[in-house]
């Protein structure tokens, strides 16, 4: 079976255990709602946080939404120099790999709480690749 990439982001408020595994709750109940996904068929889990979160790894929500026997990972995004129009502070982000015979183009991913500038310059990008 075909294994697909799911993307998705979101942002917090705050520093604390709390904030982190509740917005991360947040954008994985959206991405299984999204892509109607079975968590018995979800290959992989790949988060990565901003380096200014540090109080909790972004996983346990996932293990709290019952995620037992997905392998997860967590690490720190890159620190690009400024000014970096993507660069969002704050931020949650995750791959999914997904076991499933749907084609790519029919994952969703999420941007949540302002976490879409992640994504502008490939929207622009797929818009000036138009024949």
């Amino acid at each position: 079976m075909p294994v697909r990439g799911i993307r998705g982001a979101t942002t917090t408020s705050a520093n604390t255990a709390e904030a982190i595994t509740d917005a991360t709750e947040e954008l994985l109940r959206e991405l299984v709602r999204l892509n109607d996904l079975d968590s018995a068929e979800i290959a992989f889990a790949y988060f990565t946080t901003t380096s200014d979160l540090t109080a909790e790894y972004p996983a346990l929500a996932a293990r709290r939404l019952g995620w037992l026997d997905v392998p997860l990972m967590c690490g720190h995004d890159m620190n690009v120099q400024q000014p970096n129009p993507r660069g969002v502070p704050m931020c949650i982000r995750i791959l999914l790999l997904y076991n499933t015979p749907r084609p790519q183009q029919a994952m969703r991913f999420a941007y949540l709480r302002g976490a879409d500038a992640i994504k502008s310059d490939l929207d622009h990008m797929r818009g000036s690749l138009k024949p």
